[in-house]
């Protein structure tokens, strides 16, 4: 009898709860999401579910029901627990079906490729990127759009709209899921005709496919384990890509397992922001300058932005790197079957790949800083290639920046050139002339002295008589040829993105770019001054960066006023 009554409660349908709540004012999703600080969603009641549901509705009645959708994490802290969230509301919902990572993890190119493989509806990702994680870090919840992109602004306003008149949610609360068990589980729900179905899928698999088709896995195979093997270091940095890295790098494609490290997906990163960058992967840039590598990389949390270093720690800035991909998407299978149709890059990148685009008579374009401008490019056919200068490229094979393939077309591009990193970076150099490149962020600014800095500043390069000013610095003088407020107006559909940086073009293709984001959850405002200029000459291509850019600088420091508005006596970083 026990048995029996067993049985009837196994095959009970689950029952649909609808939960009274009230909205939240600061619910308005960023370029990458909301991001908040992981205490905001794990502390504040219905916070996580306040912001689920409106993303759900924000989606019509007819294309929710029953359609399916992709779930990820990047394995931070209070991932879990979000996503058991998820599944519950997704079904409550009307959502037929949940494909979800091996134990909740994919990384943002892998959730990409795999809405665009299913012809998914979306998917959520949860990560905060390259911010710290754990109990006192970040967290985050990002939707992307059928495309396989991040939402376009329309969405975004939308999810916004609903949140803030939001009375109640719809979640299954009895509903079960082991992330751990790979294959299919359906449940039966309380007055739904067809059953709710999640797949636990293998995290790399559909991706590492994806990658096979785009690579000449053999010549990269050849070189990372042939007789004159180049010896990798890669660090994950204990995020999502260790089963990636150690997959597709070691198991397909032959380098040693020594050659990965922080390959265990950690729920706090080991501690250290999951930022590709020279501050914190300190312990590759080490690590190359020993001299035993010939090729280092690191990867975020996410697995969408990379780092990479030749031998003894060269440093190959970002956006150079778009640029000699640019310049040598021949050596590509993917680029020699598919074309190339044009390139694009976001207004404070470097116009290293203006360069390359002119040189092979393509069209560039010039966005606005958020990856979801490049996607109506790609969409449309517009645009093969794209990259942003904060350590992210990507081209038309999914609708996200991806750190492992950019690893992979290094190393396809130094497979088919027989070269190391710094000499390939010299000769594009020597062929295209060199654009020194950095970024300075003062992080954690009064909000309103942000912002009236930036407003009397457009004021003073907006003035008629600015074109015509000159600034004497040294033995430099630099002229204005144009400055203004960057706005993008989208090629493909007419809509038109304001307010985004301002821009100071000085007569020798020399560039000021200032720009203000509140991206963080709550960590006060952040301007970037970007600082570029151009050098043809080889002989002046192995000077110090911020040698050359500090006229640059100081004319930046002076126009803005920044140190004395803000009190700051420098930049939080320099980049």
């Amino acid at each position: 009898d026990a048995e029996m009554s067993q049985w009837r409660m196994e095959t009970s349908p689950i029952p649909v709860l609808t939960v009274q709540t009230a909205p939240f004012e600061d619910q308005r999703p960023g370029t990458n999401g909301l991001r908040r600080k992981t205490s905001v969603f794990e502390g504040r009641k219905n916070y996580l579910q306040n912001y689920i549901q409106s993303l759900l509705s924000s989606m019509d009645l007819r294309d929710r029901q029953g359609c399916t959708m992709v779930v990820g994490s990047d394995g931070r802290y209070f991932s879990r627990t979000a996503i058991e969230v998820i599944v519950q509301m997704a079904a409550a919902n009307g959502i037929g079906r949940l494909v979800i990572g091996h134990n909740g993890l994919l990384s943002t190119p892998g959730v990409s490729c795999i809405i665009r493989k299913i012809k998914a509806i979306g998917g959520i990702i949860l990560t905060a990127s390259h911010s710290p994680g754990g109990p006192g870090g970040d967290f985050g919840i990002k939707f992307n759009v059928s495309n396989g992109g991040p939402s376009p602004d329309t969405v975004m306003e939308r999810i916004h709209q609903v949140s803030r008149t939001l009375e109640e949610y719809a979640i299954c609360p009895d509903l079960r899921i082991d992330l751990s068990r790979l294959g299919r589980q359906e449940f039966d729900l309380e007055n739904k005709f067809k059953p709710f179905r999640v797949e636990i899928i293998d995290s790399v698999e559909v991706y590492l496919q994806l990658l096979r088709n785009i690579f000449d896995f053999t010549s990269i195979k050849n070189l990372l384990a042939g007789s004159e093997q180049l010896k990798i270091h890669v660090d994950a940095m204990s995020g999502v890509m260790g089963p990636y890295v150690r997959r597709i790098l070691c198991d397909e494609l032959g380098a040693p397992a020594n050659s990965a490290v922080n390959c265990v997906p950690l729920e706090d990163f080991g501690g250290r922001p999951p930022e590709p960058n020279l501050i914190y992967a300190a312990s590759l840039v080490d690590a190359m300058k020993g001299g035993d590598f010939g090729f280092g990389a690191a990867l975020d949390a996410d697995g969408d932005r990379y780092m990479i270093l030749g031998q003894n720690g060269f440093f190959v800035n970002p956006a150079d790197s778009v640029a000699i991909m640019a310049a040598n998407l021949s050596s590509i299978p993917y680029f020699r079957q598919h074309g190339v149709k044009g390139f694009a890059r976001s207004m404070a990148t470097s116009t290293a790949l203006d360069r390359v685009a002119k040189a092979m008579k393509l069209a560039l374009y010039e966005t606005p800083t958020g990856w979801r401008y490049f996607g109506n490019l790609m969409d449309s056919g517009r645009c093969s290639l794209c990259g942003e200068e904060s350590f992210g490229t990507g081209s038309d094979h999914i609708r996200e920046k991806d750190g492992l393939w950019a690893v992979l077309m290094w190393l396809s591009i130094m497979a088919s050139r027989k070269q190391g990193v710094e000499q390939i970076v010299r000769e594009h150099w020597a062929k295209f002339g060199r654009n020194y490149y950095c970024r300075f962020d003062y992080e954690g600014l009064d909000p309103r002295a942000a912002f009236y800095l930036m407003r009397d500043l457009e004021a003073v390069i907006s003035d008629k008589a600015f074109t015509s000013q000159k600034f004497a610095v040294g033995d430099h003088t630099y002229g204005v040829e144009r400055a203004d407020n960057f706005e993008y107006v989208d090629p493909v559909d007419g809509t038109v993105a304001r307010n985004q940086g301002l821009r100071i073009v000085f007569t020798d293709s020399s560039r000021l770019v200032f720009r203000m984001s509140g991206c963080g959850g709550g960590n006060g405002a952040t301007i970037r001054i970007y600082a570029e200029s151009f050098e043809r000459d080889p002989e002046r291509h192995s000077r110090e960066t911020q040698v050359v850019l500090g006229p640059l600088i100081a004319i930046a420091l002076k126009i803005s006023n920044i140190h004395e508005r803000t009190g700051r006596r420098g930049p939080n970083v320099i980049t």
